[in-house]
């Protein structure tokens, strides 16, 4: 099993989460890869078995970049049929928009037909951070990452 988490940062706050999530991915023995979403090619998607991606929130949805990675996505509609996919965001407010930009990221995940679980406690759809990281947030990305590898191995 391999899966990546692909992230789009200007602040410093998205990538931050993201780095959390890598890590605890691979301290639970996941293969795992971190890019930026500038860095990833839209194809290599389909090496994986996972899919965690993370976008700041501008006007209560996911930013241009990671909006368009999912666009070039269509070139291979239906190939991440059955893949675990998650997503986590950032805001600089309260209310400031964090879940309708996890729920854009995790809508075109299920067009795609791939697999997405929330979460009875804390973040329900994803981990989001107010304004900066912190102990709640951390321990939100650390729980995805936990639940997202216990995922994986079930479907597999």
């Amino acid at each position: 099993m391999k899966a990546i988490v692909i992230y789009y940062s200007r602040s410093g706050t998205t990538k931050k989460m993201a780095e959390v999530i890598f890590e605890e991915l691979k301290n639970k023995g996941l293969e795992a890869d971190l890019f930026s979403v500038s860095e990833i090619n839209p194809e290599a998607l389909l090496n994986y078995d996972g899919i965690i991606v993370g976008s700041p929130t501008y006007y209560g949805t996911l930013a241009a970049p990671i909006k368009e990675l999912f666009d070039k996505t269509v070139t291979f509609h239906g190939r991440l049929d059955g893949k675990v996919g998650a997503a986590f965001s950032s805001a600089a407010n309260i209310a400031g928009g964090n879940e309708t930009t996890v729920l854009s990221i995790l809508e075109a995940m299920l067009i795609h037909g791939m697999i997405i679980q929330g979460d009875p406690r804390g973040d329900h759809y994803g981990p989001v951070a107010i304004g900066s990281i912190d102990k709640r947030c951390q321990d939100n990305c650390r729980r995805l990452a936990e639940r997202f590898v216990e995922l994986l191995k079930k479907v597999s």
